[in-house]
């Protein structure tokens, strides 16, 4: 018996009934070799970790245009929050660690630059063929993209928690559920906290209502969050909260969106950023050889040209599509 199996048998003694067992994985679109130390969903987590989509998160934004600072997240750091909230809900339930880290850590890699911003210019550029979703091309990133069109060959487990990360969609496992809840959990105190430090909002605006349920300071928010989904899915085939807790965290998602992600001072810049997103699509639907090889060779393999130019853009982190659209678009001195 090698270490994987040690492994895999060591999960059914520890692991709760609910639990996602790795040598019960529905397994990878193409048969591969298992490797001899790590299970199927350590080795998801690590192959995401090393890909080139992950280490592009850190010049992604989350919520605020290219801040002033070196303290505002950014999607990398987004994304580290996440599975650091799901690892301690699914350890707390006995559920598949491995499994919850990787599908937090795969789950924005296929967000746009400038966050949901770029998202809303790419969705509204391609409308009439079913739109632009990051879920969607978090999956894609996984399935096609990565390692030069070949893809991460993941687990269906892992792609599945990525594509249904969402509010409106449900995750098949439960480690799945809770990266879901972790994300809402992860973005809505850190975006209070990073409004707060950009003097966007006070804490005491934050309406009391909402405070004496959740508390009044972020590490109290988080606890409380976190705590009441242990102890709502605790010895359950299910991942809930209690209708308070959750009531008082989606109020303050609400209260979010009407203080700080409609606010002209940290999303004042977002039709410029739109407009950016609009005028690469139509340089490069156009160009298609100026392109990077292997977004020429997707397309060689029969790959629609839209949605190739929407992945290269989609891949771009903020610095490198400003540099780009000012090398393609604003003129350049010259001399004789």
């Amino acid at each position: 018996m090698n270490l994987r199996e040690k492994q895999e048998q060591r999960e059914h003694q520890i692991l709760g009934e609910f639990a996602s067992f790795a040598d019960e994985s529905l397994g990878r679109d193409r048969k591969e070799e298992k490797c001899d130390i790590r299970t199927d969903y350590q080795r998801d987590r690590d192959r995401i970790l090393h890909s080139k989509a992950f280490r592009r998160l850190k010049q992604k934004t989350q919520v605020f245009l290219s801040p002033e600072g070196d303290h505002y997240r950014t999607r990398l750091t987004h994304t580290l929050e996440v599975a650091q909230n799901a690892r301690t809900i699914a350890r707390a339930l006995l559920l598949n660690e491995d499994l919850t880290e990787a599908i937090a850590l795969g789950h924005d890699l296929g967000h746009t630059p400038f966050g949901h911003a770029g998202e809303r210019a790419l969705n509204r550029i391609t409308s009439e063929y079913g739109g632009f979703h990051h879920n969607e091309q978090s999956v894609r990133v996984v399935e096609r993209l990565e390692k030069d069109g070949e893809g991460l060959n993941l687990t269906k487990e892992v792609r599945d928690g990525i594509l249904n990360h969402q509010t409106a969609l449900t995750p098949m496992t439960l480690e799945g559920k809770i990266v879901r809840l972790s994300d809402k959990i992860a973005y809505i105190n850190s975006d209070i906290d990073d409004a707060i430090r950009a003097g966007i909002i006070r804490e005491e605006e934050i309406p009391s209502a909402l405070t004496d349920i959740l508390g009044d300071a972020t590490n109290q928010r988080l606890n409380t969050l976190v705590h009441d989904i242990v102890h709502h899915s605790e010895g359950k085939n299910e991942i809930s909260m209690s209708p308070a807790v959750e009531q008082a965290m989606f109020s303050l998602r609400k209260f979010l969106f009407e203080t700080v992600y409609t606010n002209p001072t940290a999303k004042g810049e977002e039709r410029k950023v739109e407009h950016m997103i609009e005028q690469l699509y139509e340089y490069y639907i156009h160009r298609l050889e100026k392109m990077p090889e292997e977004f020429g060779q997707l397309i060689r393999e029969g790959e629609p040209a839209r949605r190739v130019v929407c992945d290269y853009i989609a891949c771009m982190s903020d610095r490198f599509s400003v540099n780009l659209y000012r090398e393609i678009m604003i003129p350049k001195f010259w001399s004789v």
